[in-house]
């Protein structure tokens, strides 16, 4: 069989049950280990110490990939962001969300905030791991000059300092064009994010389903909601073959929230389905 890549998740997916429970890590672990998974990507620490997390994954058979880390934090303390995850022995930080005012949709302030982001990255990437940035739909709106925010930021930094963590998802919902941007990142692109949702009609706030209320849903005549890969809109066999052609390191498994279904119920089936197709 085709050599593939392996397969990790994003606990924040699995956050309802670390949250108020940190003493729940190892056996959820454990239990993302014995769906097949092959490593995880970190959301916060649930007060646990570096030493711990990076012991009880080495035990369970996890590889620590990489850790979202607000961006805040990043800018608050750079060093001992670095310092902890370097003890866990994560390869990449990862920026998991932009701020409204730094959108490309403000354009003064995704100007001003470009050198910020060049600034932490040049940090990782000295102390020796690499910064990626991840998406949402927001990066892709067309600026004067006819690009897309999400490129223009990366044009704008060097390639050692920023690289590319596709959200499919977000970049499906925004250009419909996710295997295209993959391909567009080629090397650049270590991590793919794999999240599937169905959307009906018109929906004016998303966010409010990642627990960020922006505005007001009044209007609203249609659904948004998040699935496990493989039981959403989106079609995989192409985003896969993508993040082959284009180097990747790594898929990563992320759900949002789950309605009515449990977390790990949904990690399953993410992981099932991407087994049926050869992963």
């Amino acid at each position: 069989m085709e050599k593939k890549l392996p397969v990790g998740i994003q606990v924040y997916g699995l956050r309802d049950l670390l949250e108020n429970t940190p003493e729940n890590f190892k056996s959820v672990m454990t239990k993302v280990k014995e769906m097949g998974y092959d490593g995880v990507e970190l959301a916060g620490l649930y007060g646990l110490e570096p030493e711990f997390v990076k012991k009880t994954l080495d035990e369970v058979g996890l590889t620590p990939i990489s850790a979202h880390v607000a961006f805040q934090e990043m800018m608050d303390d750079i060093d001992k962001v670095i310092a902890d995850y370097s003890v866990i022995g994560v390869k990449y930080l990862v920026m998991p969300y932009m701020a409204e005012e730094y959108r490309p949709a403000n354009p003064a302030g995704f100007k001003e905030f470009l050198p910020l982001l060049n600034e932490v990255g040049e940090k990782i990437h000295k102390a020796g791991m690499t910064f990626l940035y991840h998406n949402h739909d927001f990066e892709f709106v067309k600026l004067e000059n006819g690009k897309w925010g999400y490129d223009e930021m990366f044009d704008a930094i060097p390639a050692e300092n920023l690289q590319s963590e596709l959200d499919t998802c977000w970049c499906d919902v925004a250009t419909g064009e996710a295997p295209e941007f993959i391909k567009k990142y080629t090397d650049r692109i270590p991590v793919v994010h794999l999240k599937d949702y169905i959307k009906k009609g018109e929906v004016k706030n998303m966010y409010k389903l990642i627990g960020i209320d922006e505005e007001e849903s009044a209007g609203d005549t249609g659904y948004f909601g998040f699935r496990p890969v493989g039981f959403g809109q989106m079609i995989w066999e192409p985003v896969l073959a993508a993040a082959m052609d284009a180097n990747a390191q790594w898929v990563i498994v992320e759900q949002d929230e789950h309605y009515e279904l449990e977390p790990l119920e949904c990690a399953r089936r993410s992981r099932e389905y991407l087994r049926i197709l050869g992963w």
